[in-house]
């Protein structure tokens, strides 16, 4: 049975006694007829994944543009002389996005978290966990339950896809993802995890769709920094007790209203925004021209 709203799984969590990440991991299990032991395997997989990528990145590689490589690396540099406005944690999550954004414009095996383009996003709030705080692997993969029945609600009720939504249906749903782990990781309740992502999507809500040259390279791999930041804030807003005063599902359903209405040119066709610019422009140009010339 697909999951239909927050509400939803607030409420089978209400009445079943079992945390949201359980619900998630049961709905799993009934959706692809597997054992709990099975979907558990899956979700360690997908962890695992994460780290290599992460492991793997040497910040030599450069996007097919040329536009995109080495900004991981540079932030990671930066983090190490320990003088960074951020510091600690948050500077670990920006390089981490940068990375991960960048080893999937440069053809690296990535997971899409929900999307690729999105990629950086999820596991850059969760990986630096494993350096500044004790936090067991099956915490992490309640956790990312918690991050996948968030984006399935998401993906059911309005979208996913930049192309149908704009921006916000890719770096928007990651945030919400990850700010939902967030909370969970930090024993919030469910109803927290809620509000954390209604919070974290109306935050980025209109958020358009604008790739230059149709790549997903710029401005999607720092899009994927601002998509991690908002996370952790919109996590320790809830943590706090701070509440969104528009109900979560409600901000969804608004969210898709606001991707239908949006203009074709903000929705992945790189003819607006940041495309349509005349560096855009030209960007577009010389890599038809090398199109043409390897053809």
């Amino acid at each position: 049975m697909a999951l239909l709203s927050m509400q939803e799984i607030l409420d089978r969590s209400h009445e079943s006694g079992k945390p949201f990440w359980e619900i998630v991991l049961e709905d799993d299990m009934e959706e692809r007829q597997v054992t709990r032991e099975v979907s558990m395997t899956k979700m360690l997989s997908v962890w695992q994944a994460m780290k290599a990528a992460s492991d793997s990145y040497t910040g030599r590689r450069r996007s097919v543009s040329g536009l995109v490589g080495g900004e991981g690396m540079k932030m990671r540099q930066y983090n190490m002389r320990h003088d960074s406005l951020s510091g600690g944690y948050i500077g670990d999550v920006i390089a981490e996005a940068l990375s991960m954004g960048e080893s999937n414009a440069c053809m690296r095996r990535i997971v899409a978290a929900p999307t690729a383009g999105a990629c950086g996003v999820l596991p850059a709030v969760l990986l630096p966990l494993d350096k500044y705080e004790e936090v067991s692997q099956h915490q992490i993969l309640e956790a990312l339950y918690v991050a996948s029945g968030i984006g399935a609600v998401i993906a059911y009720k309005a979208s996913i896809a930049g192309a149908a939504g704009g921006c916000q249906a890719e770096i928007g749903t990651a945030s919400a993802m990850a700010a939902g782990a967030l909370v969970a990781l930090r024993g919030g309740s469910g109803e927290q995890i809620c509000h954390a992502v209604a919070m974290n999507i109306a935050n980025l809500m209109g958020l358009v769709c604008d790739p230059i040259a149709g790549l997903v390279e710029v401005p999607c791999v720092k899009r994927n920094v601002i998509g991690a930041m908002n996370a952790v804030s919109c996590a320790d807003m809830a943590l706090a007790g701070c509440e969104s005063q528009v109900p979560v599902d409600e901000v969804i359903d608004a969210m898709d209203e606001v991707g239908r209405r949006m203009p074709v040119e903000f929705r992945e066709t790189a003819l607006g925004g940041l495309a349509a610019t005349p560096t855009g422009r030209a960007v577009k140009a010389k890599m038809e021209e090398l199109r043409l010339k390897n053809t």
